[in-house]
C-alpha cells in the first residue's frame, strides 16, 4: 500500500538508481497520474522529464482489443490481422485521425509550444502510476520502439501479474514494486489516489523541465 503517489515514485527510484544521472537516459511519463510520478522520479534520478502521447487503435469489434497504436507523429498497426479477419482500412485511417486529433489537442494543453524530448539512441523510462490490462503502456511501447531507442524500460508502482508479464514481452526491462495476483483497480494501492488535473499536469511538467535547465 502507497501512501500516494508521491510515496509510490519515491520508492520506485530507489529501483532505478542504476540509471541516475545518466546522459543517455530519460523518462516518459504517460499523462495524467503518470506525470506525478515522473516528476518524482525525474528529481530523485537527475533525468529529464516528457510525457508519451499514445493511444491504441482499438479493434472494430472490441475497443479493449488492440490492433495498433497511434502517437502525434507515426502510428503501427497490425497488417496481418486486419488482412486475416477483414477489418476496413477506412476505419483504421478514420481512428487513426479521431485518437491523433485527441493527442493534438492534449499536446498542445500539456507542452505548449516545447518540441518532444529526442528518444534515438536513448534508454527510455516510461512511467505511470500504474498498469491494469498494460494496454496504454503497449501503445506507448510501440511508438516508442520506432523512434529507435537503445533501451525501454517500464516502470510503475503497482501491476497485476498478468500485466507485468504481457508488457515483459514488448519492453526490455519491467520494474514493478508490486505484481498482486489478485487485482480490481490500480487506486486500491493507495491511500490517497485523487485525480491528477491537466492543470497540475502541465505545472509538473513545465517544473520538471525548468529544473533540467538549472542542473
Amino acid at each position: 500500500m502507497f501512501r500516494d503517489r508521491n510515496d509510490a515514485a519515491e520508492r520506485l527510484a530507489g529501483r532505478l538508481h542504476k540509471y541516475r544521472g545518466r546522459r543517455d537516459a530519460l523518462i516518459l511519463a504517460v499523462p495524467r497520474g503518470g506525470l506525478v510520478i515522473g516528476a518524482v522520479l525525474s528529481r530523485e534520478l537527475r533525468l529529464p522529464l516528457d510525457i508519451v502521447l499514445a493511444k491504441k487503435i482499438g479493434h472494430p469489434m472490441n475497443s479493449e482489443l488492440a490492433i495498433g497504436a497511434v502517437s502525434l507523429t507515426s502510428e503501427q498497426v497490425d497488417l496481418p490481422r486486419l488482412a486475416r479477419e477483414g477489418i476496413s482500412p477506412q476505419y483504421v485511417k478514420d481512428e487513426i485521425a479521431r485518437l491523433r486529433d485527441e493527442l493534438t489537442e492534449r499536446s498542445g494543453r500539456y507542452r505548449g509550444q516545447s518540441k518532444p524530448l529526442p528518444v534515438a539512441d536513448k534508454t527510455v523510462i516510461v512511467v505511470d502510476d500504474g498498469a491494469a490490462t498494460g494496454r496504454t503502456l503497449l501503445a506507448a511501447i510501440a511508438i516508442i520502439r520506432q523512434q529507435r531507442p537503445i533501451k525501454i524500460v517500464v516502470a510503475v508502482p503497482v501491476a497485476p501479474a498478468e500485466a507485468a508479464a504481457l508488457l515483459a514481452l514488448q519492453a526490455d526491462e519491467v520494474v514493478s514494486l508490486e505484481t498482486p495476483e489478485t487485482f480490481d483497480a490500480i487506486g486500491e494501492f493507495y491511500r490517497v489516489f485523487g485525480q491528477v488535473s491537466d492543470d497540475e499536469a502541465a505545472r509538473l511538467l513545465s517544473e520538471a523541465a525548468g529544473g533540467a535547465l538549472r542542473a
